[in-house]
């Protein structure tokens, strides 16, 4: 390791879904100045540096679930002793349904600085991609295993107005396609988004109900992201006909032009103005 500075720092890189050319200027400088590089995958962390043509100088160590537990305290102490640990995983940004939150919160609770070199993320990549609203979403990372668990979460999210992004394995795609259809409805609009940024990137746009049917045919693999609609907004009770036209009369008796005044009768009971419009002309 180089020569150490009197604060460590923890980096957590952004790396590249797939294409090597998504890394940014400052994951090259960063991984050819850290003193110690904290990977998911050394293997595919050694292969990624060799097509981005950078040398790691630093030590390179495995991080990943099976001994973030055990590695995280090792770290927090090459941290402590000022020198710069660079974290990456497999793809996209580390803590988002990866390995990462648990060095970073001992980092934290130990005074070390933490930052960042952002990069490619899946869900604002498959969000963008999905054609769907980008507004307001929901990640929801990986769904339960188990078919009751994963059932009782989307029970849990079916009147979520916001857009979801999910996390998906391949061998289970084909069953939660099925749940999410039967829980949110099959006409729900959706989006699966596989193998992005790779060379069989594909993005298929279908409701639910036909996104269900069309993964059981062909059984997709590859790294998944599923994108869909929130609920529709909840609609309250109509009120009658003759509700309507005293609302839109009393706001005419009281200054308001016809055309204001069914507008803003519309935007109270959550109508179409034109449904409110047919009303009065009737």
């Amino acid at each position: 390791m180089g020569e150490m500075s009197e604060v460590g720092r923890l980096v957590l890189l952004g790396a590249p879904l797939g294409n090597p050319a998504d890394a940014s200027s400052r994951f090259r400088d960063v991984l050819g100045a850290a003193d110690v590089v904290a990977a998911e995958d050394t293997r595919r962390l050694t292969r990624l540096a060799r097509d981005l043509g950078v040398t790691v100088p630093g030590r390179i160590v495995s991080y990943f679930e099976g001994n973030e537990e055990r590695r995280t305290p090792e770290l927090v102490e090459v941290l402590a002793a000022g020198y710069t640990v660079a974290l990456v995983t497999d793809g996209g940004m580390p803590s988002v349904s990866d390995p990462g939150y648990r060095l970073v919160r001992a980092a934290i609770d130990a005074g070390v600085p933490v930052t960042a070199a952002p990069g490619p993320s899946a869900v604002t990549t498959a969000l963008a991609l999905s054609g769907l609203p980008c507004d307001r979403f929901c990640f929801e990372g990986f769904l339960p295993r188990s078919p009751g668990g994963r059932r009782a979460r989307l029970r849990a999210l079916a009147a979520e107005e916001r857009t979801l992004v999910i996390f998906e394995a391949p061998h289970r795609i084909t069953g939660a396609l099925a749940d999410l259809a039967a829980v949110f409805g099959p006409d729900r609009p959706a989006a699966l988004c596989r193998e992005l940024t790779k060379t069989y990137e594909e993005v298929v746009r279908r409701p639910l109900g036909e996104l269900a049917e069309w993964a059981a045919e062909g059984e997709p693999r590859g790294e998944i992201t599923l994108v869909v609609a929130g609920a529709p907004a909840a609609v309250a009770d109509r009120p009658d006909d003759d509700t309507l036209r005293a609302a839109v009369a009393a706001r005419e008796a009281a200054g308001l032009s016809r055309r204001d005044a069914i507008t803003e009768v519309a935007t109270e009971y959550g109508l179409r103005r034109r449904e409110v419009y047919a009303v009065v002309h009737e």
